[in-house]
């Protein structure tokens, strides 16, 4: 019997008491910040409503706490920061009012075991998803004796430890890599900074192919959202299709044409770009822009994937919390120019460091998703607790 069993079964053998969120926590203070007021290098970082920090502040509101996103896509999903932080105006900031009853490390395990459930039960998901403070306050919580939720904790603690070596490591790579790309391209002999617009040949958006119209045979075709999740700087084969017949406008590209996505969910990744290789003729959805050109298009992907192309796209607007680039603020964008020889020359470096870096990773993703799925088995096991009878 390990330990955690040997405490359970002196301490608490026959179930622990459950008790109100709100009986457990105080609600703790939050604030809006403007993007506009988010800095680069700000000392805290900002959580607000969503999976991925906001930004960075120079001032906190909170510290060692766990949030709530109040509202949008990922309304109910929790979070945890041990440190100062800046909860947002929309999240829900809860801390322990006594951690001699209840850790809020503990707190956070126990609520992200039940963050499906919070999501599915609690989040109200007509128009945009909302999680309601006080259908919140009344979840239920287990609340074991202080020696079983420590060493709970240590157990899951000595888990995500390993995920996050991993992800530490795979960090490490991406960066070597990214410096790497940066390096070789500003510094290429001869370069000339010129704009996209002094470049392309044409540039022009493409036209909307609804996700109804995505088929699995037809012509080729990509929808922005695809440029996110599915390609990288280069790709060669396009994983949707339509109906070429009844697309009333048709928008096309063909081999070494660049691809912006013009619309997305965050200024950092606003005008992501791929560049594609392939020869079949393929259609353009909306919120794409085509770039055509007489550049190397290797070499151009590489270098609208660097750290300051990337700083360039990010300044798109936000309008109804949705980010907006154009083709006339892409056409404003500068990067290095050299000789077509040289572009072919950086290329096949990159490309060659490129495979090196990824023989050298790729493991890594598969093992940090097998350490993901032993700690939300072992979370899931450990969190489960029978309620105790309890006579008034």
């Amino acid at each position: 019997m390990n330990k955690l069993q040997e405490l359970i079964g002196n301490l608490c053998p026959n179930g622990v008491r459950y008790k109100k969120l709100s009986e457990l926590c105080i609600s703790l203070k939050k604030g809006t910040l403007k993007t506009t007021d988010l800095k680069e290098n700000g000392k805290y970082p900002v959580i607000n409503s969503g999976r991925e920090l906001y930004g960075f502040y120079d001032e906190f509101n909170n510290k060692n706490a766990i949030t709530f996103a109040a509202r949008g896509e990922y309304a109910g999903y929790i979070s945890y920061f041990k440190d100062e932080f800046w909860a947002g105006g929309l999240c829900y900031p809860y801390s322990s009012k006594d951690e001699n009853i209840i850790t809020n490390k503990f707190l956070y395990y126990y609520l992200k075991s039940k963050e499906n459930i919070i999501m599915e039960k609690l989040v109200a998901r007509g128009g945009i998803p909302a999680l309601n403070k006080v259908d919140l306050d009344r979840f239920m919580v287990a609340v074991p004796p202080l020696d079983v939720q420590c060493e709970i904790v240590h157990i899951l603690d000595a888990i995500t430890s390993l995920s996050a070596e991993l992800r530490s490591e795979l960090e490490a790579r991406k960066k070597q890599f990214n410096y790497y790309r940066d390096e070789l391209i500003k510094k290429a002999p001869g370069v000339e900074y010129k704009t996209l617009g002094e470049i392309s040949t044409e540039m022009y958006r493409g036209a909307g192919i609804k996700r109804d119209e995505v088929t699995s045979s037809g012509i080729p075709c990509v929808r922005y959202g695809e440029i996110y999740t599915t390609y990288n700087v280069l790709f060669d084969t396009c994983v949707s299709h339509t109906n070429e017949e009844k697309q009333k406008s048709k928008k096309f590209f063909g081999y070494g044409d660049v691809l912006f996505a013009i619309t997305g969910e965050s200024v950092e990744e606003i005008g992501k770009s791929t560049v594609y290789l392939g020869t079949d003729k393929c259609l353009a959805g909306g919120d794409i822009v085509v770039m055509k050109h007489e550049q190397n298009p290797k070499y151009i992907a590489y270098a609208l994937s660097t750290t300051e192309a990337q700083f360039q796209k990010s300044k798109g607007k936000v309008k109804s919390k949705v980010v907006h680039t154009s083709v006339p603020a892409l056409k404003e964008i500068s990067i290095p120019i050299p000789s077509l020889e040289e572009q072919e020359r950086i290329a096949n470096l990159i490309e060659k460091f490129d495979i090196i870096c990824n023989d050298m990773i790729s493991g890594i993703p598969a093992e940090i998703e097998k350490r993901e799925k032993q700690y939300e088995y072992y979370r899931d096991k450990l969190l489960s607790f029978k309620e105790v009878e309890v006579n008034e």
